[in-house]
């Protein structure tokens, strides 16, 4: 009977081994490093991103980012819908840790984030950048969100190709991917 017992408790012990973490999409996703918000503020065009309540109506979205005194980032989210109407929303970004620029807190500027402050904030990790700061690829460590960014409104395919790399290298699941609407089926 003790033998029984101790064979089904070594075999317990080697299926839940088995299930252990292996260094899969359970750990955190890498950022960029160090991130030059200078070189980083402007526009950027969101190519495509994960699906997300918040941006559930969007067909196109761009977000400009501002470098304040205080060395935070002036965010003003832009969202085009598909009937051409333009939503946005106003925020700001700061370093989750002092000094470190690729890890940020966004909070936007509505009733919810004056409420619940703590609550209201979202990870932004930068988790890639081109050298010319003009692509980048955003996230969090959930990897609940994702956004393929670019200077530029459109991109040719191969860049698009590049930026889903770099996100499915992360562990993100680029298969539920939501593309920009080309501006010829926005407004119709």
């Amino acid at each position: 009977m003790r033998t029984g017992a101790l064979c089904l408790g070594l075999l317990l012990l080697a299926a839940l081994g088995g299930c252990a973490n292996t260094g899969g999409p359970d750990i955190r996703p890498q950022t960029a490093g160090r991130v030059n918000l200078k070189r980083y503020q402007g526009t950027w065009y969101e190519q495509a991103r994960l699906p997300m309540y918040f941006q559930r109506n969007c067909a196109q979205s761009q977000a400009t980012y501002q470098l304040k005194a205080d060395g935070s980032l002036d965010v003003l989210n832009r969202c085009r819908t598909q009937a051409g109407q333009w939503e946005q929303a106003h925020g700001t970004a700061t370093a989750q840790v002092a000094g470190k620029t690729d890890k940020l807190w966004v909070r936007f500027d509505n009733a919810f984030s004056w409420l619940f402050p703590g609550l209201a904030k979202g990870d932004y990790w930068v988790l890639y950048v081109s050298d010319d700061y003009q692509l980048a690829v955003v996230g969090d460590p959930t990897r609940k969100y994702l956004w393929l960014l670019s200077r530029r409104p459109t991109v040719p395919d191969a860049i698009a190709q590049l930026l889903m790399a770099k996100a499915r290298q992360q562990g993100y699941d680029t298969r539920r991917l939501i593309w920009r609407a080309a501006d010829s089926s926005i407004g119709q």
